[in-house]
């Protein structure tokens, strides 16, 4: 267990200085799998709360601790004897003064919601009713959603298949299984054998709202790490192409088609260049998942709201614009685009789909088909925390059709 701490807490400072999560656990391949769990449950719990443990130590410590990452260092062995104390001090003063403290620092929007204050200061600005539900929906844990590949298998039968394993599990949407208890996808029956894919029930709407059908020649414009290009090509028998800017994330994609039994072109480059891939024949169908701030997953990826900072905003909004304006010339008349993010920030979603509306007079938003149950009806999906119906991460929606 104590190298388990070690582990996370290296992991920890490692975002903290500007590393992700991912790659910051996936460095540390010394860990015994028995231990993977733990490292991991610490890592992603420290950064989830960073706010709120930094807030803490900040009340209880009469002086300051030499590391940085005080909350990752009251999980790892302390080598100095000092510190070593100093940090046992904190934890006993803490669970002796544990109501009083944490009252204390909830007036501190900070140590309230656990994000960087431009964020929290942002959400609410944008959703003054609703923010503390948003922000806390993104510190909950994230349930595990999976998709049916209904060329193999019925969600109804991928969950009879689950429940015959002591597995359980309920339907959610169209095709999609959340899993009761959070588990390895590798370790469940039918992974092998391509019955099903992980994607969150949010994200699962984006392949039937383009409305792919057999026959048509459909790009996915950014599509690493390949989730809505096999549930593309799940949907129907398509002229399907996939590009993604990295070359080696798009191996993931490969995987993911060879595992499902599902077929792409796939092609490394910069969608934003379509003069280095496109062959000029206008697409019937195009999605475009555009990089982000990723505000709307923040459950999953807890160390986005420490990485990012609020002057990536405008660098990604010119991002988005560049994708939009450099794919509308390949989208044949009477096509339709899908725009979507993973974000909750107007400026990425509704902002961004109006300006470019207002710019192309052969642009229009067509009605995003989907049930009444989601409201949204302005494309903007809130994170949610609920029963397995009603939980799914935040996901912005924009049909656009060609005139």
């Amino acid at each position: 267990m104590e190298r388990a701490q070690r582990i996370a807490a290296k992991a920890v400072r490692r975002v903290l200085a500007g590393t992700t999560l991912a790659k910051a656990l996936a460095t540390e391949g010394g860990a015994a799998p028995s231990d993977r769990a733990l490292i991991h449950e610490l890592a992603y719990g420290t950064l989830r709360f960073l706010g709120q443990l930094k807030a803490i130590v900040r009340t209880l410590a009469d002086r300051p601790l030499a590391d940085a990452s005080v909350e990752a260092r009251a999980t790892s062995r302390v080598r100095r004897t000092s510190a070593k104390g100093l940090v046992n001090a904190i934890l006993r003063h803490f669970l002796r003064r544990r109501a009083a403290v944490l009252a204390e620092i909830g007036n501190d929007p900070e140590a309230r919601f656990s994000y960087p204050r431009w964020w929290i200061e942002r959400v609410r600005a944008e959703y003054p009713e609703r923010f503390a539900q948003v922000l806390d929906a993104g510190n909950a844990r994230p349930p595990l959603c999976l998709r049916a590949n209904v060329r193999r298998i019925t969600p109804e039968a991928f969950v009879a298949l689950l429940e015959t394993h002591g597995v359980g599990a309920k339907r959610v949407g169209c095709a999609g299984v959340s899993v009761d208890t959070p588990r390895p996808v590798t370790a469940l029956p039918g992974y092998a054998e391509g019955a099903f894919s992980v994607q969150d029930a949010a994200a699962q709407l984006a392949a039937p709202l383009l409305g792919p059908r057999d026959g048509m020649r459909v790009l996915d414009a950014c599509a690493a790490p390949g989730g809505k290009t096999t549930h593309l090509a799940e949907l129907a028998s398509l002229d399907l192409t996939a590009i993604d800017v990295d070359g080696s994330r798009l191996e993931r994609v490969a995987e993911n088609l060879a595992r499902l039994g599902l077929s792409a072109r796939l092609v490394a480059s910069d969608a934003g260049k379509p003069e280095a891939w496109w062959d000029g024949k206008p697409f019937d169908r195009i999605l475009a998942d555009v990089p982000c701030t990723a505000s709307g997953v923040v459950r999953r990826h807890p160390d986005g709201k420490w990485l990012r900072r609020e002057s990536d905003l405008a660098g990604l909004v010119l991002q988005q614009q560049r994708l939009l304006e450099a794919l509308w010339p390949t989208l044949a008349r009477g096509g339709r685009l899908l725009y979507s993010t993973c974000s909750v920030f107007g400026a990425e979603n509704a902002e961004q789909v109006s300006a470019f509306v207002a710019r192309h007079a052969d642009a229009a938003r067509a009605r995003l088909d989907w049930p009444s149950s989601l409201g949204a009806a302005d494309g903007q999906l809130l994170p949610v925390v609920g029963d397995a119906e009603h939980n799914h991460d935040g996901f912005f929606y924009a049909l656009l059709e060609k005139r």
